[in-house]
């Protein structure tokens, strides 16, 4: 295929019918206006050549594109000066730890999950790390981490943290098989790894605390979300301390991160529930005098640090 002056509406369309007749893994190709040789001030802009008009549209275009279909989008090529050949990937949708039946082992490094690698994603690394200088984290002495899994957020703090040895890290998760992994990854005499039900937490008797992060997990269907947040706070934060709370807005398919949370029974992604969740966060912290600010995209970051 090969797209000169088509409006973008018209691409899409085509692009998507093709797509329906292509498996998983199969890769379709088409022809665009090489975005590299051509400079313009906004999107959509005509370019003319040997009496042919394109429309410039640069490759985040496309990448975006891609993601939207359900693609990854593999490195483009030059055919010759004036146009590249654009290829997306279809990905498998039923390829997705969404997918799987809920178990303790949904999480573990044996399923679709323990393929994720979240701190290899910008969208998410470069705002957890942004959320993490916004509580200070040199100055936060002992940190709890709630479905900590393989231990990725404590990887970035042990980078990121100039007082890395003088800070205690203790990471909690019910996947037996992550909690493991985590424990031959990380052998730093500061971090302990406990395999225990978040819906239990009291009875490890583990104190208060200076940072409490949990990505993803408060609002698992095993957890009463409210119920749990609201405790978690009241017990196990200090009054001077912060927290970071991850709310996913995103879907993983196939090793890909694709934007938008699914809600159930939706076909489309539906954001109510998620900013109904983080908006509840961010009022309860700010009536516990915390200052709050929610940032992000794919992962949006609720960050609160005490003004008292």
């Amino acid at each position: 295929m090969k797209f000169t002056n088509e409006p973008l509406y018209k691409i899409i369309n085509t692009i998507k019918k093709r797509l329906l007749e292509l498996k998983s893994a199969e890769v379709l190709e088409f022809e665009v206006l090489n975005p590299d040789n051509f400079d313009s001030t906004y999107a959509g802009t005509e370019v003319q050549i040997d009496n042919t008009t394109y429309i410039y549209r640069s490759l985040k275009a496309y990448t975006e594109l891609a993601e939207q279909l359900f693609c990854k989008m593999l490195i483009p090529t030059q055919i010759d000066e004036k146009s590249v050949l654009i290829r997306f990937k279809k990905l498998n949708r039923e390829e997705s730890f969404h997918k799987q039946v809920q178990s303790s082992e949904k999480y573990g490094t044996d399923s679709h999950f323990s393929k994720i690698h979240k701190n290899e994603e910008p969208s998410f690394l470069m705002h957890y790390v942004h959320a993490l200088k916004k509580v200070d984290i040199d100055k936060r002495v002992r940190i709890l981490n709630l479905g900590v899994n393989s231990g990725e957020e404590f990887e970035i703090i042990q980078k990121l943290s100039s007082n890395f040895e003088k800070q205690e890290l203790i990471g909690i998760d019910y996947c037996q098989s992550a909690i493991k992994e985590a424990k031959k990854v990380f052998n730093s005499p500061n971090i302990s790894f406990i395999q225990h039900d978040i819906n239990n937490l009291d009875s490890l008797e583990l104190g208060q605390f200076d940072l409490i992060i949990s990505i993803g997990t408060l609002q698992s269907s095993n957890l009463e979300f409210k119920l749990l947040f609201n405790h978690i706070v009241q017990k196990y934060l200090k009054k001077d301390g912060a927290m970071i709370l991850g709310f996913p807005n995103c879907r993983w398919i196939d090793g890909e991160m694709i934007y938008g949370a699914k809600t159930k029974n939706y076909s489309f992604s539906e954001l109510s529930l998620f900013i109904k969740d983080a908006h509840y966060c961010k009022k309860y912290l700010q009536q516990k005098k915390y200052k709050v600010t929610l940032s992000g995209k794919n992962y949006i970051f609720l960050s609160a640090t005490s003004i008292r």
